[in-house]
């Protein structure tokens, strides 16, 4: 079933055009990555569809207009706040929504264990480390439990072994839970390796090039055969990106620069 669907979405900032129509969609317990160069617009897309800015095209979502309620948003930095403890930390949107504080820590506390912060709910938020903070961030995004998560480039703030390893715990924590999600970066082998599908984005203004389906098994463990297969989708999808208009470079990582 499809939850989320956009139609030819539009938007520019008076003279400088951003997005020449994205459609995309998603279904319900799908992983979906939109990747593409930097500036490509892929976060203006999300300010879009949470509501923080309008445009044009259709947004639709369970086949209803789209209300931007129905998310929870996590973007690319942790953004936890210095003066609050990991739990309240990890309450704060339930507390927005109006919850007591009591009744979202209960709601919070059984989780910190299967998102690995079990004896840091009464620590400060500058004692995590990097991988932590991500996951104390990514609990306060889940435990508000909307329809669908939007994941804005959350580990690209991380070194690269922290940035692996986040991502191969998400991968774990997405079969799980089977949480419907998007997900933006320009990381491509992240997208690979997360992801049911991907939309590949052209430069700015930014339409959909190419839709790739991501059809290896999970868990997308280490196996040297897995290997092979992801690095040949990898590969198709550089060379997408490599013969848009814009200059593109690429690291060893797979990370777009």
């Amino acid at each position: 079933m499809t939850r989320l669907e956009l139609r030819d979405v539009r938007k520019s900032f008076g003279a400088l055009e951003v997005l020449a129509g994205v459609s995309l969609h998603v279904a319900a317990g799908e992983f979906v990555s939109i990747l593409g160069p930097s500036g490509a617009g892929k976060s203006t897309l999300f300010q879009l569809l949470t509501g923080a800015i309008r445009g044009e095209g259709g947004m639709r979502f369970d086949g209803a207009p789209l209300d931007g309620a129905r998310f929870a948003f996590m973007p690319q930095r942790d953004a936890l706040m210095p003066w609050r403890r990991v739990i309240d930390n990890a309450t704060l949107g339930l507390e927005v929504q109006g919850m007591k504080r009591r009744a979202a820590r209960e709601r919070v506390a059984p989780l910190f264990a299967e998102f690995g912060l079990a004896g840091f709910e009464r620590a400060w938020p500058a004692e995590l480390s990097g991988g932590m903070r991500q996951r104390a961030a990514l609990l306060r995004t889940v435990v508000q439990e909307r329809d669908m998560l939007l994941l804005d480039e959350p580990f690209g703030a991380l070194d690269a072994l922290t940035r692996a390893a986040m991502q191969r715990w998400l991968e774990g924590m997405w079969r799980s839970h089977r949480w419907t999600a998007l997900l933006i970066t320009h990381d491509v082998r992240e997208a690979v390796l997360l992801s049911d599908r991907i939309y590949v984005l052209s430069a700015r203004p930014a339409r959909v090039v190419r839709e790739v389906a991501v059809p290896l098994p999970r868990p997308r463990t280490e196996s040297a055969a897995l290997a092979r297969e992801a690095a040949a989708i990898e590969a198709g999808i550089l060379d997408t990106l490599l013969g848009q208009s814009e200059p593109i470079s690429r690291s060893s990582d797979g990370e777009l620069k």
